[in-house]
């Protein structure tokens, strides 16, 4: 049986509200700090990985158009709070020697470099981590939709999904005791349901494209190097669900 990593390149996507931790907003130093040395495990086996990150922990264009700003101008602003979770997720990579470039949708060559499909690849054929910023470029698209299209892009071979709960439940197991987590669901399956584990377009896209989706909690030490050698953890969404 081998023991070497089950894929060779992932996309993790990770929102901005893991980063702040339990104080809800900013960025925690515990949490990334963490996070850095749960990419840098699974790197170290010499799997490329991308990352997608949010800004929620900033701020949520969504939220900022409930409370009547437009709409536009509130998803261009939460983009630019993913560049600065992005910033902040580099320098602490590469604090502990982890090599990774930061590549934006919305340019700002002073901080980080433009997405250019090619240069993302051949960044991680050489074994940097690139951390994908404010989402598609785009408002009304979130960065789980950022997250299945960057994935397809560079030829990832699965969606990774940290969250807080260690994978899909029937219900919020932060709210409900006896909430069930599912092993194996299909993309319908979550489509049908209503799981709103991301949003319908982001699911629809990996399921168009046969692009499975796993979703765990990032918080539990060692979590990320489990998936990438192959172990069954949290939920795998597939075509068929099986």
């Amino acid at each position: 049986m081998s023991t070497g990593p089950a894929y060779k390149r992932i996309l993790l996507k990770l929102s901005g509200e893991i980063l702040a931790g339990p104080e809800k907003s900013g960025i925690s130093a515990k949490v990334i700090n963490t996070i850095a040395q749960e990419i840098k495990s699974v790197t170290s086996l010499g799997v490329e990985l991308g990352v997608v990150i949010g800004g929620g922990n900033i701020f949520r264009g969504v939220q900022a158009g409930a409370q009547g700003m437009d709409r536009t101008s509130g998803d261009y602003m939460g983009m630019l709070a993913t560049a600065m979770n992005a910033l902040a997720l580099q320098d602490i990579l590469e604090q502990n020697g982890v090599p990774s470039r930061v590549m934006t949708a919305i340019e700002m060559r002073e901080i980080a470099e433009p997405y250019i499909k090619r240069r993302a690849t051949r960044h991680l054929e050489k074994g940097r981590v690139v951390i994908f910023a404010c989402g598609t470029g785009n408002p009304y698209f979130t960065t789980d939709t950022a997250a299945s299209l960057r994935a397809m892009e560079v030829h990832a071979e699965i969606l990774l999904k940290g969250t807080k709960v260690n994978g899909i439940f029937d219900k919020d197991p932060e709210q409900f005791d006896d909430a069930k987590p599912f092993e194996q669901l299909s993309f319908m399956e979550v489509l049908n349901k209503e799981l709103k584990v991301m949003d319908a377009a982001a699911i629809s896209l990996c399921m168009d494209n046969d692009l499975p989706l796993k979703v765990f909690d990032i918080g539990i030490e060692g979590n990320l190097k489990r998936i990438v050698l192959g172990e069954k953890v949290g939920t795998t969404v597939s075509k068929n669900g099986g």
